[in-house]
């Protein structure tokens, strides 16, 4: 069993609280837009961290990070992407992978729409923390955590962190 701590969208900004609400995960995947180096070397010095690059991180992030991440999760066959879209609504480029190789797990963030729905199409989960930074449009920032045994999601939770604006930590 591995236990999971998901974000997106720092936009150079991270709550206090991430750390409090992660701290007995076993890996942080951050689904892009991290926005700051200091935010990306706090993770890593956190947790174990497993990041893309969003379509706001720079050419220092493209050059450490990448676009999109494939691996296996304790059986669990994950891909990891910023800008993916969601089911129904994918992006050409991201629709035409699904297409020839879908995941069981689509992570991706961008939107600052907390979602996890099913894609029946597909036959996988999908899932976008939402954003957990101040940048953008959300009302609530948010966070997602949960386990993967044997190729199985478990004890998925939603957490919100306080509403955009709210300077908490």
């Amino acid at each position: 069993m591995k236990k999971i701590g998901l974000l997106s969208d720092t936009h150079s900004y991270l709550d206090k609280k991430v750390f409090k609400y992660f701290k007995d995960v076993d890996e942080l995947w951050h689904a892009g837009d991290i926005g700051s180096l200091e935010v990306l070397q706090d993770l890593e010095e956190f947790k174990p961290l497993k990041a893309v690059w969003g379509n706001i991180d720079g050419k220092e992030f493209r050059g450490r990070l990448e676009m999109d991440l494939r691996f296996d999760c304790e059986g669990l066959d994950v891909w990891m992407t910023h800008i993916g879209g969601y089911p129904g609504r994918y992006n050409k480029r991201v629709k035409k992978i699904l297409q020839t190789d879908p995941p069981k797990l689509f992570i991706c963030g961008h939107s600052h729409i907390l979602k996890v729905m099913r894609d029946k199409d597909f036959d996988f989960l999908h899932m976008n923390p939402g954003a957990c930074g101040h940048h953008g449009f959300h009302k609530m920032r948010t966070l997602l955590r949960f386990e993967v045994t044997e190729g199985k999601i478990q004890n998925l939770e939603a957490i919100e962190l306080g509403k955009r604006g709210s300077l908490s930590s």
